[in-house]
């Protein structure tokens, strides 16, 4: 009992040295640098292509039409900038279906609650920035609700990720249809939807969905935006309500492959653990017992 007890304080000393939480903020981090890498290794060299193709643009539309100065053509881009970051596409004319039309505000306002932003649209009188900013205050916990709400019947009828493990077989078959019709769904046929009408390749549309179904919302690609198309008057708001369902199911997905890392690092680590007082226990019996010295009371 004295060598067992003896132990007992290296084992609970062992456990706390070897945690799983400092490696994984290490390799939250090299995710981090790994992606900054690579991004920078795919991108830049396009960015300094297409940053030198536009001033070779400018600099012909200078030669082109000799009344206009440097001076000018760069006020003028800059009116078409301000223009863009209002809201107001710079190509075709006056015209252009409105941005702030019911179908169109109703989705926008699916971009606030949902934290998707794409950065296209925005308010831009302070009577708008700054219900904007009290409509999400509310909206955005409200969003939150109904999304877990949402996900919580998906538990009901579909699987939880806890009978997945302890019952596998049939419930594995479940899990496989819900992963498989949810893909289908939200992720492998919308892109075809939106490549017909917004005349995207399959590849841009698939992009656009899971930027969007993320929250990520880059605003690269925005359907319902491009002003030489004539779009049905529901079809933004149609898009805002597949985009509220596609939330909750990848929001579960992610969920679980969230429980999934969490448990193979705990498991992975716990069986260090376990190894790790083996060992010691190990030592701890192959040491030949010390002469003890008792002092009397």
């Amino acid at each position: 009992l004295a060598r067992a007890d003896s132990s007992m304080p290296l084992l609970t000393m062992h456990s706390q040295q070897i945690s799983w939480t400092p490696l994984l903020v290490l390799g939250y981090l090299f995710y981090l640098l790994l992606g900054a890498m690579v991004f920078q290794l795919l991108e830049k060299q396009a960015e300094t292509h297409f940053r030198d193709q536009f001033q070779l643009e400018k600099l012909k539309f200078l030669q082109n039409y000799t009344c206009l100065d440097r001076q000018a053509l760069e006020q003028f881009v800059q009116v078409l900038m301000e223009a863009w970051e209002r809201g107001v596409n710079p190509e075709g004319n006056s015209t252009n279906p409105s941005n702030w039309d019911f179908s169109n505000s109703f989705f926008f306002a699916g971009t606030v609650v949902t934290t998707i932003g794409y950065g296209n649209l925005s308010p831009s009188t302070v009577a708008g920035q700054i219900f904007c900013v009290f409509y999400a205050l509310f909206g955005v916990p409200l969003n939150l609700a109904f999304l877990n709400q949402l996900g919580k019947g998906l538990n009901a009828h579909l699987l939880t990720f806890e009978r997945w493990v302890q019952k596998p077989g049939r419930a594995q078959v479940q899990l496989a249809i819900f992963l498989t019709t949810g893909t289908l769904l939200f992720l492998v046929f919308p892109p075809l939807v939106f490549s017909y009408v917004e005349g995207w390749s399959y590849g841009e549309g698939f992009y656009f969905t899971f930027i969007t179904l993320s929250t990520i919302g880059f605003g690269d690609y925005v359907v319902g935006t491009n002003p030489n198309k004539h779009y049905i008057p529901i079809y933004r708001s149609l898009t805002a309500i597949w985009i509220v369902f596609g939330l909750a199911w990848l929001a579960l997905v992610f969920n679980v492959g969230a429980d999934l890392m969490e448990r193979f690092l705990q498991l992975k680590w716990h069986k260090s653990d376990l190894s790790l007082a083996e060992g010691a226990t190990t030592k701890l019996e192959d040491e030949p017992e010390q002469p003890r010295i008792h002092i009397p009371s």
